[in-house]
């Protein structure tokens, strides 16, 4: 008997799906504008996030609920250690630290993980099927976008995944395969919506960087412009 949890996430989320997807710093990314500073301020945050994920996924492997997803090729925190090391250097563990928003993601994980481990399926149904469905596309925008020659991508790449869209359904599959019956189906929902809230809180606190940035960025733009319009001017009269 199947439990449709995967549509209900599917359906269940599409709005907090639609509000994530929506906040300035997403939509700045997919339009290409990417600040590095930023980024690696994410790569970190996902670092401490993904870890605290996959070590509890791990210590609960054997559940009979979160045995159906716990597949250890989805793990990202060996791909992210490498990011990290481009983006900071070799002393990148002495230079991270988690923000607000991301301190708060990962006592929900711990949480959560101690009283009640099968809510952990709505963080690893939010974070790794968002990581497989766009990845690809997202790492193109950030070589783009940052002009990435020689790293700093390791995040998005699955080397033991051949066939992304295969592995999605057989995920999906899993979640309908489980033994939930529909008042924990609804808590997982409620907890994919809260995983996605936490995400866009996280999202937001690097706008602020973002804005910053960009807003350097065209006042040294603005600036040269005048100092060689200055220099033209002065050149001209000059003649």
């Amino acid at each position: 008997m199947s439990s449709n949890l995967a549509s209900k996430l599917r359906v269940g989320t599409k709005k907090a799906h639609t509000m994530a997807e929506n906040v300035g710093f997403v939509k700045c990314f997919l339009k290409g504008v990417v600040e590095k500073t930023s980024y690696r301020k994410l790569v970190a945050n996902f670092y401490f996030i993904y870890s605290a994920m996959e070590e509890e996924m791990e210590k609960h492997r054997n559940h009979p609920v979160i045995s159906k997803i716990y597949f250890p090729q989805l793990n990202r925190k060996h791909s992210l250690e490498k990011d990290l090391a481009f983006y900071y250097g070799s002393s990148w563990r002495e230079q991270i630290k988690l923000s607000t928003a991301g301190e708060s993601y990962v006592k929900r994980i711990r949480e959560i993980s101690e009283k009640e481990p099968e809510l952990l399926v709505a963080h690893s149904y939010t974070r790794y099927l968002g990581d497989l469905s766009g990845g690809q596309i997202l790492k193109n925008i950030a070589v783009t976008a940052m002009n990435l020659t020689d790293g700093g991508t390791e995040f998005y790449e699955f080397p033991e995944i051949s066939d992304e869209k295969a592995f999605k359904a057989k995920y999906r599959q899993s979640l309908d395969e489980m033994a939930v019956d529909d008042a924990l189906g609804n808590k997982i929902v409620e907890e994919a919506n809260a995983a996605f809230g936490v995400n866009m809180k996280m999202f937001q606190e690097l706008e602020g960087n973002l804005i910053k940035a960009i807003g350097v960025m065209l006042y040294n733009t603005l600036t040269r412009r005048r100092t060689r319009g200055s220099t033209e001017t002065e050149l001209a009269t000059a003649e």
